[in-house]
C-alpha cells in the first residue's frame, strides 16, 4: 500500500496561552487520521513541524511519502506558514490532500479573499481595512465588527469585537495591532444567522447539508456572534450559547442560492478536496459571504464532521478518499 505521510504543525503557544486551544486540536485530529488511514491498510507516518523548514526538507527526504495528508495549519505565531508548507510540498512534487497553496495564501488573508468576492460580484459585507493607527472616521454602517485580517479559528474574536462608535472602533483597533499585527479587518456587522456550507471534491463538487450556528442568547446586549471561546471553551457561556445545528432548516429557494454561491467562492480561490464556506443572512434574508476557509477543521468532532454525518457519509471513508484522490494528482517522472 502506498506511503502515507500525516503533516501537523506541532503547537508552539504555552498551554496558558489564550489562544492555545486553537492550535492543540490538530494533535487528537492525526491521532483520528493515523488511526483511519492505518485500519484501511496504509503505510502511515507521522510528522510535526514548526519554525525549521530545513527540519521538515530532511524528515521529508526521510520519510520520502508517496502522499502527504495535510494537517498542517500554520504555526500559531505565523499563520501564513501554512501555506509555506504547501509550497514547499508542490516544490518537491509530493501530491497532498486540501487546499494548495495558492488558495492558502488568499484565504489566510481575508481583506484578500473579501476583494475577489467583491470583484466576482459575490455579495460580501462592506468592510475596509487598517494598516496602522490611527482608523479613519468609520465609513460603514454601525455596528462594525473588528477581526485580525490574518488569524483564523476565530482568534482575536470576542464580545467586544462588535463595536457601535467611533473610539470602541479605535480602540478594539488599537488592542489587534499591538496583539496580532496589521492588518485589521473592519466589517459591517450582519447581524442575522449563520450558516456554515462544508464542500467536497471527490472528484466532482458537491455541498454537504448546511450548518447552522443557533444564537440562544437573547440578552439584547450580547453580540450573536462565533467568538474564540464559542469554539474552544466548551465551559463557556459563549460555547453554550452558539451549538450548531445540521442541516439548517432553510426554504429549498435559500438552500439553492447559499449553495450556488458556496461554489462560486470555493472556485474562485481555487479550493481543492474539501473547504467551508461561512454566510450570514441580513435581516431580509439575503446571503452574504464572510469568509472561506479552506482545510476546515478536520477533527470528526468539529463542523465539517457533522456535515458529512448529516450526508450520509463516513467521515473515515472521506479521509481515504482523500489519499486516493492525492494519489491520483501524482505528477509525472521528470527524466
Amino acid at each position: 500500500m502506498p506511503r502515507v505521510l500525516i503533516l501537523y504543525n506541532e503547537p508552539v503557544l504555552p498551554a496558558g496561552h489564550p489562544d492555545a486551544e486553537s492550535e492543540r486540536e490538530v494533535l487528537g485530529t492525526a491521532g483520528f487520521v493515523e488511526r483511519t488511514l492505518t485500519q484501511a491498510g496504509f503505510e502511515v507516518g507521522r510528522l510535526g513541524a514548526s519554525h525549521d523548514p530545513a527540519f521538515l526538507l530532511t524528515k521529508l527526504a526521510q520519510h520520502r511519502p508517496e502522499v502527504d495528508f495535510n494537517l498542517f495549519e500554520g504555526t500559531a505565531d505565523d499563520g501564513l506558514t501554512e501555506a509555506y508548507v504547501a509550497g514547499l510540498l508542490e516544490w518537491l512534487r509530493v501530491p497532498f490532500t486540501g487546499c494548495p497553496s495558492q488558495t492558502l495564501f488568499l484565504a489566510r488573508s481575508k481583506h484578500w479573499t473579501k476583494y475577489l468576492l467583491r470583484g466576482a460580484a459575490i455579495p460580501t459585507p462592506d468592510f475596509f481595512v487598517v494598516e496602522a493607527m490611527p482608523p479613519p472616521p468609520c465609513p460603514l454602517r454601525w455596528p462594525v465588527i473588528i477581526k485580525p485580517a490574518s488569524e483564523d479559528a476565530s482568534v482575536g474574536l470576542d464580545q467586544g469585537s462588535v463595536v457601535t462608535e467611533q473610539k470602541l472602533l479605535e480602540d478594539r483597533v488599537a488592542l489587534l495591532l499591538e496583539r496580532y499585527g496589521p492588518p485589521v479587518l473592519v466589517e459591517e456587522f450582519i447581524a442575522g444567522r449563520e450558516l456554515n456550507v462544508a464542500l467536497v471534491e471527490t472528484p466532482q463538487l458537491r455541498p454537504l447539508p448546511i450548518s447552522e450556528i443557533l444564537f440562544l442568547e437573547k440578552d439584547p446586549a450580547y453580540w450573536p456572534i462565533v467568538t474564540y471561546d464559542a469554539k474552544w471553551k466548551p465551559e463557556s457561556r459563549d460555547y453554550q450559547a452558539t451549538p450548531p445545528h445540521c442541516p439548517a432548516e432553510l426554504p429549498a429557494g435559500l438552500v439553492t442560492h447559499v449553495e450556488e454561491l458556496s461554489e462560486r467562492a470555493f472556485r474562485l480561490l481555487s479550493c481543492r478536496d474539501y473547504a467551508r464556506v461561512d454566510v450570514r443572512l441580513d435581516s431580509a434574508g439575503e446571503p452574504y459571504v464572510l469568509e472561506v476557509n479552506p482545510n476546515p477543521d478536520f477533527h470528526p468532532t468539529a463542523g465539517f464532521g457533522g456535515a458529512l454525518a448529516a450526508a450520509g457519509s463516513s467521515h473515515e471513508q472521506f479521509t481515504a478518499e482523500l489519499v486516493r484522490n492525492a494519489l491520483a494528482r501524482r505528477p509525472q517522472a521528470v527524466y
